[in-house]
């Protein structure tokens, strides 16, 4: 794989925020629409605002759609996936461990919730370190899953703020 100048984040990042507030870094908005069929999730178009993202969105053959585009559960776990590797790769940097060959794998299945009759997600983590001792990979891993933000908002929740307008 050719450099192209790309560096992780800096270990910076690490330091502990002391404030009252959300202290805001990034934002995104991607916005969705119906597409062919009116229905974000059978046909819709997500763009991002930055147009770096845009992509079809279509309902999987497992769900009695075509397929043949992503979907909101493959979106979903390729984030997790990512942040907890950026977060895992952080914590190895600082603890001087050498991780090239680590992969982070998130399974996320969509299902009927028997709590109240409608939908859930569950999310599968799987994490490979080769080259590292068990031991040293669990340790890395219970503090990742303090640190990464998708972890903490799968086992908290997330503050959500819905408006609508007309």
């Amino acid at each position: 794989m050719e450099n192209k100048g790309l560096k992780p984040p800096p270990l910076t990042l690490l330091d502990r925020y002391r404030g009252r507030d959300f202290a805001t870094l990034y934002t995104t908005t991607v916005t969705v629409s119906g597409g062919e069929s009116g229905h974000g999730r059978a046909s819709g178009i997500a763009r991002s605002d930055d147009g770096n993202l845009h992509l079809e969105l279509r309902l999987p053959a497992a769900l009695g759609g075509p397929g043949g585009g992503t979907n909101p559960e493959q979106l979903f776990a390729a984030g997790f996936a990512a942040c907890f590797h950026g977060a895992l790769s952080l914590l190895a940097q600082r603890e001087q461990i050498d991780v090239p060959t680590m992969t982070v794998a998130a399974k996320v299945s969509f299902g009927r919730d028997p709590s109240d009759g409608g939908y859930a997600l569950i999310a599968e983590i799987h994490i490979r370190m080769p080259g590292v001792d068990k031991p040293v990979a669990e340790e890395l891993v219970r503090h990742t899953e303090r640190f990464c933000p998708y972890a903490k908002m799968a086992r908290e929740g997330i503050r959500t703020v819905i408006t609508v307008s007309v």
